[in-house]
């Protein structure tokens, strides 16, 4: 019989700075919707957490950074509204970049691994 191969992994970058600041793919996918949906509130709903918990993400980001990565603005009668800075465009770039490399670089440490996995029986 011949045995199913072991599931293939799933990798999540997670970036932990003293700044305090843990940068992983929760906060990388928050910016890239900001950017894409420009509000703060609507990328927290896209990722089902509250409004409050996507500002309390923002605010950790850009008190963690020099300046901010995402910059928002009151609503009004046109409303508010939020938008990666250059920074966060930055910030967001190298955090995928890394990603990327990852992926490419670590593709053999990954089959290796994988092959050492049980298999299902």
């Amino acid at each position: 019989m011949i045995q199913p191969p072991a599931p293939a992994p799933r990798i999540k970058l997670r970036l932990e700075y003293d700044a305090p600041l843990v940068l992983g793919p929760g906060k990388a996918r928050l910016m890239e919707l900001v950017d894409r949906l420009g509000s703060i509130s609507a990328a927290g709903r896209d990722m089902g957490m509250s409004y409050k918990r996507a500002w309390s993400l923002v605010e950790e980001m850009n008190g963690a950074f020099a300046g901010p990565v995402i910059q928002s603005s009151r609503g009004g009668s046109k409303g508010g509204g939020a938008e990666l800075t250059d920074l966060g465009r930055d910030v967001l770039r190298h955090y995928r970049n890394l990603e990327q490399l990852l992926h490419l670089q670590g593709a053999g440490d990954l089959a290796a691994l994988q092959a050492l996995m049980r298999r299902p029986d």
